[in-house]
């Protein structure tokens, strides 16, 4: 099983280095490709003097995820964050969980937020409830097969909602994301903007307006602008809805 690692970035220079030294240090030889999306730090040079193979495209996840989708050559696609803590054996965790489970189409990670403080601890409770409910984001790091990926039609090109749906769920090890998006907002206010997003994409607002929305209304982890047409440039490295299960490796 050959699998692809593709990270979206956006002014991420000062975590990568710590996240590409996890997924090196696992005991496997994925494929890992960065696709950023307008970087105005050193984001791009960074990956460069790591090695890895680099994708500039325009501002929009969806796009970047695209874009990195189509370069890989996997047979198993992983969309991770560069904002998460990767656990140790997390990768492995993915081979074993496909391994085993043959008719699983891909799956997720269990999420928890860092810092030791109340609003970490109740979001990690807020979304253990909705993943109870069939609900999964990107931050808690999709995994998914090529040919089911491809059946389907791939990651739809918008700037919000991207991979919006379910997943079956690796409930050991857990993934850590940042919760520095949450910074300075009060519990009620990010369940209003969560409902808030979810009816207005429901009742077909354009998913860039709502992008642009998220900017004023919340404190977001980096610019969410309306995605334009795809720009791609690719640089090669320097040197050369599902069924809802949870997946626990054995002990």
């Amino acid at each position: 099983m050959i699998l692809s690692v593709i990270i979206p970035t956006l002014n991420e220079a000062r975590r990568l280095p710590a996240l590409i030294a996890r997924l090196r240090g696992e005991a496997s030889d994925a494929e890992i490709i960065i696709v950023d999306g307008g970087s105005t730090d050193a984001t791009v040079a960074t990956a460069g003097d790591l090695g890895l193979q680099v994708i500039e495209t325009a501002p929009g996840r969806g796009g970047q995820l695209c874009a990195g989708a189509d370069a890989a050559l996997g047979d198993v696609l992983f969309f991770l964050h560069a904002d998460t803590d990767f656990p140790a054996g997390g990768l492995a965790a993915i081979a074993t969980a496909l391994d085993e489970n043959g008719d699983a189409v891909g799956g997720n990670f269990r999420l928890l937020f860092d810092g030791d403080n109340e609003i970490s601890e109740w979001l990690n409770g807020f979304y253990a409830r909705i993943r109870r409910r069939g609900v999964y984001y990107g931050d808690s790091g999709i995994f998914v097969r090529r040919r089911i990926y491809e059946t389907l039609g791939g990651i739809r090109p918008i700037a919000l909602m991207e991979n919006y749906g379910n997943t079956i769920c690796i409930d050991q090890p857990a993934l850590t994301s940042s919760s520095r998006r949450f910074a300075g907002r009060r519990k009620w206010a990010i369940i209003a903007g969560w409902m808030m997003i979810h009816v207005l994409f429901y009742l077909g607002v354009p998913p860039g307006w709502l992008a642009n929305c998220t900017i004023h209304t919340a404190a977001a982890s980096g610019p969410m602008r309306r995605l334009n047409a795809p720009s791609l440039k690719v640089r090669r490295s320097r040197s050369s809805r599902s069924r809802n299960r949870q997946y626990r490796p054995p002990a």
